[in-house]
């Protein structure tokens, strides 16, 4: 009977520090990412993906692209952009904020993995503002990966990259 409750036990506390130990979060809502970005006043608008532009995505991300349409908010001159890339083997939902065709704002809004959670600190994001775009579709700017979260890093860069191609697409359609 002591060895069936020690094993309850044993079993009780392994569930429990996987729980506990899970990165998994959201941090901030798209719809509150947004709003801080641009207010309350900003548009929706939709997207519409070339074959062109698929492929230039899947070339930024390293993958096939297959959505038809990206949503993205714009006011004036800036726009908000709400992405998911995979980490490891789920989804991270982005958001940037891009001004002026820098990035003005960048959050990771929600984490689903188990590991690599520390990109969600404003340590790890602040890399990235004023970060702009060059003609290879590279950041201007370096940024520093963190030890364990290695496929985290690559897909907020990826993201970022992403956002700035996508700013350039839509804001030159308006000139």
């Amino acid at each position: 009977m002591n060895k069936i409750i020690f094993l309850l036990w044993v079993l009780i506390a392994i569930c429990t520090s996987h729980f506990t130990l899970a990165a998994k979060g959201v941090y901030q809502t798209p719809k509150a990412f947004i709003s801080a970005s641009l207010g309350e006043n900003s548009q929706a608008k939709m997207l519409w993906l070339t074959k062109e532009d698929k492929m230039i995505i899947a070339n930024i991300l390293n993958h096939k692209y297959n959505r038809m349409r990206i949503r993205y908010w714009q006011l004036t001159n800036e726009t908000v952009w709400v992405l998911d890339e995979i980490g490891k083997e789920k989804p991270i939902t982005i958001g940037v904020h891009i001004k002026e065709k820098k990035i003005n704002r960048f959050k990771v809004l929600t984490f689903r993995e188990s590991r690599g959670d520390e990109v969600r600190h404003d340590f790890y994001s602040q890399q990235f503002l004023n970060a702009s775009l060059k003609d290879n579709k590279q950041l201007n700017q370096h940024i520093d990966g963190i030890t364990g979260a290695t496929l985290s890093v690559r897909a907020t860069t990826k993201v970022a990259r992403l956002a700035l191609w996508l700013d350039a697409k839509v804001t030159k359609a308006e000139l």
